[in-house]
């Protein structure tokens, strides 16, 4: 966003732009009037917890952008470092807000997005030659989980809390299409780039990392909400189903030692073997998708009249 006045510490002028911004349906004035301003709240990296900050952000088409330009300092701002470590982030836009996956644009792709940031806001431009480092350019994707009907319809709202476990499912099975997509794209791009004249093939890159990540912490907090609340509440009501959630819960470990062995893969993601990477991912997508589907065999019916959300509690 732009400069800041300097008599304004950092957290109080941030603190105030962003009780204006909520008060006023993403409306801010002053040195902002007329700019179009977001809230995107991070996990810290290090401290788990939640940070917001007002950004300056730009449109291309549909893609909505935010550079990390710290004003042209030598380091990356704090939100930066939190979402490579957590990629899913929430947005503030207008008197709209949802979640999304904040995806780094790298190579020839970050140069065009830079180059139609600096067409908007030719700030960017100062602030990149401030700085011998790249200023990086973060894509946000929605990640919003839509619930698709057996028949391909979206239904108007989720009731049950057996709609809202096909929701999640449904997303967690988009975005694991979405990574091998990616993977399988990365794969042809490499075999393109063989031969001693040929130029260096590209990596991996962010975009699968923040993607795989994603996931695989988004899968996590799900199986992580199933173990403490929802697998207890229908072992009270239906304890036949008690042998089909061991099971379950005994395939969430199974789950997690697959997502660790991918998680310390992308870890050293630049020197990785795709074809290594590619084999692990479907190792994954296929116990995945056999777990997704004997978990809603075994659930749907007996979550089908649980309300979702749930009613608040009586006082």
């Amino acid at each position: 966003m732009s400069q800041r006045p300097s008599q304004s510490p950092p957290q109080s002028f941030n603190q105030s732009v962003i009780e204006e911004f909520r008060a006023n349906g993403g409306k801010v004035g002053g040195p902002f009037e007329g700019s179009e301003l977001l809230l995107l709240t991070t996990t810290g990296a290090a401290s788990g917890k939640p940070h917001t900050v007002p950004l300056g952000c730009v449109r291309d088409g549909e893609l909505l952008l935010v550079v990390g330009s710290n004003l042209g300092a030598p380091d990356h701002p704090d939100w930066y470092r939190n979402l490579l470590a957590h990629p899913q982030v929430r947005v503030e836009i207008g008197t709209a807000a949802y979640e999304a996956i904040a995806v780094p644009a790298e190579g020839e792709r970050r140069d065009r997005l830079f180059a139609r940031a600096v067409s908007v806001a030719p700030g960017y431009g100062d602030y990149q030659a401030r700085t011998s480092r790249t200023l990086p350019v973060v894509v946000l994707e929605s990640a919003e989980p839509a619930y698709v009907k057996s028949d391909g319809e979206l239904p108007s709202a989720v009731t049950s809390l057996a709609d809202k476990l096909v929701q999640v499912h449904t997303w967690l099975r988009a975005q694991l299409r979405h990574v091998r997509d990616e993977a399988e794209a990365h794969l042809a791009a490499r075999a393109a780039h063989q031969g001693p004249e040929a130029p260096l093939a590209p990596g991996l890159g962010l975009q699968i990392r923040q993607h795989c990540l994603a996931f695989c912490q988004s899968l996590e907090f799900h199986h992580t909400g199933e173990d403490a609340h929802i697998f207890p509440m229908v072992a009270r009501y239906h304890p036949g189903l008690r042998p089909a959630l061991d099971r379950l819960q005994e395939e969430h470990r199974t789950i997690a030692r697959i997502q660790s062995d991918l998680l310390a893969l992308l870890a050293d993601i630049d020197n990785a073997d795709p074809k290594r990477f590619l084999t692990d991912l479907e190792r994954m997508s296929d116990e995945l998708r056999a777990h997704l589907a004997y978990e809603e065999e075994q659930l749907i019916p007996a979550l089908a009249d649980v309300p979702w959300p749930p009613s608040a509690p009586t006082p």
